[in-house]
């Protein structure tokens, strides 16, 4: 039964403390983070992956040169739309900790086009000739109103889900060398940073675009409308198309189907592990989208203590333990549900996603869906 190592792990647990338990595991890795600015989880992440060597310092020179030699050439791969907060983020990083090689990439997940682009430069950098592990980090929040992307893709659902899908799958050479160089099943990883939405929400195949009003739906696909005026919308919700929390869920539900669909196609075959995390709820720059009315409501559930923020070094946590943690393996079923495993909050395995979110069912349509909005095909 998969399990995790560590149970003591928690809400609080801090990204590098995550790391720190599982050293062995990082060194010697090539490690790819998106979505990396300093005001954000994804530094956190990037950060703590080396932030465990960064606590050898304080044993000296002759114990830091140990631990340097011990290890064979590790890569960090940071991604984001903003060349300038990329340097910015390894700037920090490499006073902390130089000897680790690090590398910007310039990544518009929005852009189908930019997107392989990316994944190109990635495929072409000879030095690098394994990638171990890829965490899914990057992405856009509540944005106010429905904007499709130059693919002609709901954003939320084109930057969040398809870019990392089509990015993910088309290093997915660099992956599945990594796994072949590796003795341990599952040591390589695709790690895909969800929300709390998929305990919530669910698809929206009749309509991923937003087109239709939400009355039109089917019943088992129309928005929680209650949750959505808690959320501070307003007036008749079955007479809109779009609203920005659906939107922001959908893509986010994806997030954990497209990580058991990749299961089913690199596990059992190739050994590449691939899971879905709720990182908790942070204060970071993801919620610049939000309309007054949104972050007044956001406000009052922290008032009333019905929502807690995790500090930015916790809110990489999950995603450590989902990148890292040895135990952890393909899911089951267990007590009727699919997937066990498939996806983690507070640094712990959950089983609190719907039956919809974690189903394998859902999960290939998903896959052909994207197959089908990239015009790519991925057999490995």
């Amino acid at each position: 039964m998969t399990a995790t190592t560590h149970v003591e792990f928690n809400e609080k647990t801090e990204g590098i403390e995550a790391a720190k338990a599982f050293a062995g595991a990082i060194h010697g890795k090539t490690i790819i983070v998106t979505g990396v600015n300093r005001g954000g989880i994804g530094f956190t992440t990037a950060e703590a992956f080396v932030g465990i060597l960064i606590t050898y310092l304080k044993f000296g020179l002759h114990m830091l040169m140990e631990i340097q030699a011990s290890q064979s050439p590790a890569h960090l791969i940071i991604t984001g739309r903003n060349q300038t907060k990329l340097l910015e983020s390894i700037e920090i990083m490499r006073k902390q900790f130089p000897a680790v090689d690090y590398r910007s990439l310039k990544l518009d997940l929005s852009s189908q086009r930019a997107v392989k682009s990316s994944a190109a430069e990635v495929l072409s950098w000879s030095d690098i000739p394994t990638i171990d592990i890829v965490v899914n980090n990057a992405g856009v929040m509540y944005l106010p109103e429905r904007i499709l992307s130059e693919d002609g893709i709901e954003m939320h659902f084109a930057t969040n889900h398809i870019g990392h899908f089509l990015f993910t799958c088309s290093i997915m050479p660099k992956l599945l060398e990594a796994a072949r160089n590796s003795p341990i099943k599952g040591a390589t990883r695709i790690v895909n940073v969800s929300s709390l939405s998929p305990t919530v929400a669910s698809m929206r195949w009749s309509d991923i675009n937003f087109d239709k009003k939400n009355k039109y739906l089917p019943t088992e696909e129309q928005p929680m409308y209650d949750l959505h005026r808690a959320w501070g919308e307003a007036g008749d919700l079955e007479e809109k198309s779009y609203l920005p929390l659906e939107g922001y869920s959908q893509s986010k539900v994806a997030n954990v189907l497209f990580g058991i669909a990749a299961n089913k196609r690199l596990y059992n075959k190739h050994g590449i592990l691939s899971l879905a995390v709720h990182p908790g709820i942070i204060k970071t720059e993801l919620v610049r989208n939000m309309r007054q009315h949104t972050i007044d409501a956001v406000q009052a559930f922290a008032d009333n203590g019905s929502i807690s923020y995790k500090t930015a070094g916790a809110g990489a946590a999950t995603s450590i333990v989902a990148a890292l943690d040895p135990k952890l393996e393909c899911g089951e079923t267990i007590n009727g549900k699919e997937n066990y495993g498939a996806y983690l909050i507070d640094c712990q395995i959950s089983d609190r996603a719907n039956s919809s979110s974690v189903s394998s069912t859902e999960a290939e349509k998903l896959w052909n869906l994207s197959e089908g909005l990239s015009k790519e095909r991925f057999a490995w």
